[in-house]
């Protein structure tokens, strides 16, 4: 969705960023100012300003500073779009969205307003649950046992559910309220209506968001029954794929350690917060996903996934791995920590000190490590097939890499493994059909006349330009036409694989404005390159074109250069999805582009918007002064300057 800057503007003007960031930092008037401990760096005397005229922060110690947008960003790690939308639902504001009918917008406003609703249940259980803990001697005990001091307690709020069917019958009088089911908190039998609380002499672990709101809760038994640990259910607010425990807490110890320890559960998290390591966060009984990666991304470059060294902690580890690969460039660090079978993270420390535990986690196991040994394990590489095996289970774990220098080391590694040159293995690995005439090249893809389905296409120079996905277009060959046997493009991969951007081919016309996209979304860096007003050209452009560069905008915004495989995650389910696919179908496979394309493609465009306004002006400058002046300037413009 593309926010007009009006809209933002009007937001900035209307929020009060000493209210914004007064709900996380305490704040103290200082003349005309605010001043405060820095809430993204470890400081002892405040150096954190924030000024009520200005509507802007800075920090005099880490040089963070901007308005209260960017700090929701900075602070909460929200993405642009979703501080926008945070603020304006906090000063009653709606964002406009041009593409959304009026029966959506209600419905979305309800759900919104459901979802605040839930949040305060939920608010409202956790502060009980919180009373009960301190009037409960038991499960006050199993905390102290686990070494929990009351600080980090309260910081996490900690609580206790305590015995009975119906405790929450004295926090909410109107028990049968369907918010309560909803939320999780209370259970109704489907047999006969009757409802009893879900959590029951257990203790209580809040699961916050990152904006600091409860969303659901995790309780622990305080013996050996089963299940040991329950999460709430999955709710308007609560999704345990997309969630992580103790991220709240965590985000700012993990910007000050650089980078964040995820721990398989609750107590993991409390109990390496008591002992110095507040950088840690859970998963909530589910595999990491790659929506746990993203958010973990947004904070930090640097992810160290902690396991134990049993099998069952090697089979969470490669299930993290598959989640992390597709999001793993060449400036984003993935390590997996493999403590002793005997060990989790508290028992380690305990026994052997915040140091060694340091060094473990210094010496974790690199992303690409695991994923050679996790390809290699059961293989016997001493015989061809044990190292043809290998290959074939590292094949797709490789494939799931964004392109980089990462992807290409491991192609090289891997094939010195299977006894094989480098480009031989790409090439196994990036075939689709026969085979047939096909030359390698260095970088392991290929080219080919093999000839595929029908149809007509203007120009015979066409080949097979393969991905790293697994798929690859099909081009036909000139023999293929001219003998009958047709020669439409055709992409072969996976069922479920959408095909990748690809290049232009030649003789097919393509507008400015597709080819621009299509680059862009094959080579995502190039955005990087291009300066503000280029963006601002490339995002003013009609639709479908100039949405679909805001929301790349966005995305570059907010995570950086993405491979095409993240970008098109990220499309799945939005307006926009079936609009790129349909404008990158446009273009088949062909030669690469030239660096220097794009900055034509943006010439000509810019050319071409000054030559209809300079008609708009001639037009005009008849009757109107300013216009002339303006006509008369553009014109000086387009003269060439002396020749040398």
């Amino acid at each position: 969705m593309a926010i007009p800057q009006s809209f933002i503007d009007e937001l900035i003007a209307r929020a009060d960023v000493v209210e914004i960031v007064g709900r996380y930092v305490q704040l103290k008037k200082t003349g005309a100012n605010f001043q405060g401990l820095c809430p993204f760096h470890a400081e002892k005397s405040p150096s954190f300003t924030v000024s009520p005229t200005k509507q802007f922060y800075h920090c005099f110690g880490c040089g963070q500073n901007g308005n209260a947008i960017r700090f929701l960003m900075e602070h909460a790690g929200m993405g642009f779009p979703e501080a926008v939308k945070d603020l304006a639902g906090q000063y009653g504001m709606q964002v406009p969205d041009e593409d959304v009918s009026p029966a959506e917008r209600v419905r979305q406003q309800e759900q919104k307003k459901k979802q605040a609703t839930l949040t305060d249940v939920l608010e409202k259980a956790g502060t009980a649950y919180r009373k009960h803990l301190r009037s409960s001697p038991k499960a006050v005990a199993y905390f102290k046992k686990r070494g929990v001091s009351g600080e980090v307690a309260k910081a996490f709020g900690l609580g206790y559910a305590p015995e009975g069917w119906r405790s929450l019958a004295s926090v909410f009088p109107a028990y049968d309220d369907p918010l309560l089911a909803e939320s999780g908190l209370v259970i109704v039998n489907e047999e006969d209506g009757k409802r009893y609380d879900r959590f029951r002499d257990r203790v209580m672990f809040p699961i916050r968001n990152v904006k600091g709101e409860c969303i659901g809760f995790g309780g622990r038994v305080l013996g050996d029954d089963k299940p040991k640990y329950l999460n709430s259910p999955e709710t308007p607010v609560f999704s345990k794929g997309r969630e992580l425990y103790g991220l709240f807490e965590a985000r700012n110890a993990i910007r000050d350690a650089g980078y964040v320890l995820v721990t398989e559960g609750y107590m993991d998290v409390v109990a390496l917060a008591q002992l110095g390591f507040p950088q840690a966060v859970a998963t909530l009984g589910t595999a990491c996903t790659g929506e746990h990666i993203q958010k973990l991304f947004r904070f930090t470059d640097n992810v160290v996934f902690s396991f134990d060294g049993d099998a069952a902690g090697r089979r969470a580890a490669r299930k993290a791995l598959d989640g992390a690969l597709p999001y793993a460039t060449d400036v984003r660090n993935v390590k997996f920590l493999f403590l002793p079978s005997e060990h989790d993270p508290d028992s380690f420390i305990r026994e052997h000190g915040g140091d060694a535990f340091a060094r473990y986690v210094g010496d974790a196991t690199p992303l690409s490590r695991f994923l050679v040994e996790s390809s290699r394990d059961g293989c016997d590489l001493s015989t061809a097939e044990g190292r043809a095996h290998m290959a074939a289970n590292a094949k797709p774990l490789w494939t799931q890499l964004p392109d980089g220098a990462l992807k290409r080391q491991l192609l090289t590694e891997i094939a010195e493994l299977a006894q094989l040159p480098a480009a031989e293995l790409g090439e196994l690995w990036q075939e689709r059909g026969s085979g047939k005439g096909r030359s390698a090249r260095p970088d392991g893809s290929h080219r080919s006349d093999d000839a595929y389905g029908d149809g007509d296409w203007p120009d015979a120079s066409y080949h097979v330009e393969s991905d790293a996905g697994g798929g690859s277009w099909h081009e036909p060959s000139p023999q293929r036409r001219q003998g009958g046997g047709g020669g439409k493009r055709r992409w072969k991969g996976r069922r479920d694989e959408a095909p990748p951007p690809r290049m232009q081919g030649r003789g097919v016309p393509v507008n400015r404005a597709t080819r621009a996209l299509q680059i862009l979304f094959a080579e995502p860096a190039a955005w990087d390159r291009l300066s503000n007003d280029e963006h601002h050209l490339l995002c003013e452009l009609p639709e479908p074109h100039g949405p679909l560069f805001t929301w790349l905008d966005s995305q570059h915004h907010d995570h950086g250069p993405q491979p095409w495989e993240v970008l098109q995650e990220a499309l799945q389910g939005h307006g926009f999805e079936q609009v790129v696919r349909q404008e990158l179908a446009k273009v088949p496979a062909g030669v690469d582009s030239d660096p220097a394309e794009l900055a034509d493609i943006l010439a000509k465009e810019k050319q071409s918007r000054r030559e209809d306004e300079m008609k708009r002006l001639a037009a005009a400058a008849t009757t109107d002064p300013a216009a002339f002046a303006r006509y008369k300037a553009l014109l000086e413009q387009q003269k060439p300057g002396p020749k040398p």
